[in-house]
């Protein structure tokens, strides 16, 4: 019965996607439905993302720049959004403010570019982070890392270590809520209540949380409170480019970011500028109005699905995946996938010969999956799981070969698993000699037909 209802709520959700029914072209030249396995990278969009965005723009005008009424109605959209993704994310709306921006990227170097006075700062992230939640923080200030274990997992107790090894001088703890190598979701309150024991702000990448868990700001105590959360909309079903930074309003106020412009102050004379408080101060020139309706439609969609189905579904999509790929003796998984309540829906995995890049060319070349293969924008971490831990210093800093990676979204469904196992078979079946980088390439758009097309 609980595995009908899934069924059924996931053929609805299906319905609801736009582009499930585009067509790729495979080697052999038949034309099938693409599955999209990728969905940690980027997510297709809800129809009704899609139609909202259209509708909207019939009456779009400059957003606080006029007084027509389409000018009127589209700040009205805009600003109203703010108290929506607030209420998202479990923000205060007394404490909290929120900056629109393109993605979770922008968003981290738009508050490191604010936020870090000193090169000489000292920023506490981690080995598991995704580059965007990296490289800002290390090209600004000093930046020390909490590591990993054997499994990819946080070793928690180098926070307090750390922190009370540097005597308080750390202002800013900026950690993922959910790995994009590993899917490990962090309990980041409980990080919080350490950093703010030693007086620092933490700062949580949510890239990887916003479309699989129900996430809060607040925590069970104002300790375990998380000072600025950052998402992007593109993994949550609206590619449009739209993504928020969630932030203290009170210490946003006190600083001010790298990027300039109109729309972020109250005067500008000769040789004076008097800039404006936040959210405007950070988000200088015309904004992204499709992308911030598109995201508050994803995030009305997400909240009409439930995070509980979505936690469940990927649950189960999770659990059939790991127990079949653990039969097949060619297959490498990587991290834990014994315990995996901590994970939300992904796995990675390497087989034995072929290298990363060949194996998601031909999931792509015999069935149409898309993959992600390499080294996820988080190279520190995917060495530490393919090679194991690296404590001493670079000696020749090279790419890693990196892994596969399946990432699930809420409509994938077993069907789309068993083409992939199958597929899987099939390339270790053919083995490496026909593991040619070429396979699979095709880049002409006659590889795709969408589903209005003829012929």
């Amino acid at each position: 019965m609980v595995d009908n209802y899934y069924i059924n709520t996931t053929n609805s959700i299906r319905r609801q996607i736009l582009g499930l029914d585009a067509l790729v072209r495979l080697e052999d030249k038949r034309m099938v439905p693409a599955i999209n396995f990728d969905n940690a990278a980027t997510t297709p969009a809800f129809k009704q993302v899609a139609c909202e965005v259209m509708q909207k723009l019939k009456c779009y005008g400059s957003i606080g720049r006029g007084k027509g009424q389409k000018s009127e109605y589209s700040s009205e959209i805009y600003s109203r959004g703010r108290e929506i993704v607030k209420s998202f994310v479990g923000a205060n709306s007394d404490s909290y403010t929120v900056i629109y921006v393109n993605n979770t990227t922008d968003g981290m170097n738009k508050l490191a570019s604010a936020l870090i006075e000193n090169p000489n700062d000292l920023v506490l992230t981690t080995r598991m982070e995704h580059h965007a939640n990296d490289l800002p923080w290390r090209e600004r200030a000093k930046t020390l890392y909490v590591e990993v274990d054997e499994l990819g997992r946080l070793i928690i107790d180098d926070f307090e270590r750390l922190l009370n090894d540097h005597d308080g001088k750390i202002k800013y703890v900026t950690v993922t809520a959910a790995s994009n190598v590993t899917g490990y979701v962090n309990d980041v309150h409980y990080i919080a209540k350490i950093a703010h024991k030693y007086r620092a702000k933490i700062i949580v990448d949510g890239a990887q949380i916003v479309a699989h868990r129900p996430f809060s700001m607040l925590g069970r105590t104002p300790e375990e409170s998380i000072d600025y959360f950052v998402f992007s909309a593109h993994k949550m079903y609206a590619p449009f480019g739209g993504g928020a930074v969630v932030g203290l309003t009170d210490e946003l106020n006190r600083h001010i970011p790298k990027f300039y412009g109109g729309g972020m102050v109250d005067a500008v004379c000769d040789y004076i500028v008097n800039y404006g408080e936040a959210p405007d101060l950070y988000e200088a020139g015309s904004p992204n109005y499709p992308g911030v309706v598109g995201m508050l439609k994803a995030i009305e969609m997400l909240n009409s699905i439930g995070f509980d189905y979505v936690r469940s579904h990927e649950q189960q999509l999770l659990k059939y995946s790991l127990d079949e790929l653990k039969q097949i003796p060619e297959v490498i998984l990587y991290g834990d996938n014994q315990n995996f309540d901590d994970k939300v829906g992904l796995l990675v995995f390497n087989l034995r010969g072929i290298t990363p890049e060949n194996v998601a060319n031909m999931l792509s070349a015999y069935s149409g999956i898309a993959v992600r293969h390499a080294a996820f924008c988080a190279h520190p971490y995917v060495r530490r799981l393919t090679e194991g831990l690296v404590t001493q210093g670079d000696v020749l800093c090279t790419p890693p070969q990196g892994m596969v990676r399946v990432s699930f979204g809420i409509y994938n469904n077993k069907a789309e698993v068993d083409s992939f196992l199958s597929t899987i078979k099939r390339i270790i079946r053919l083995g490496s000699t026909d593991a040619r980088s070429d396979v699979g390439s095709a880049k002409s758009l006659s590889a795709i037909r969408l589903p209005n097309d003829r012929g």
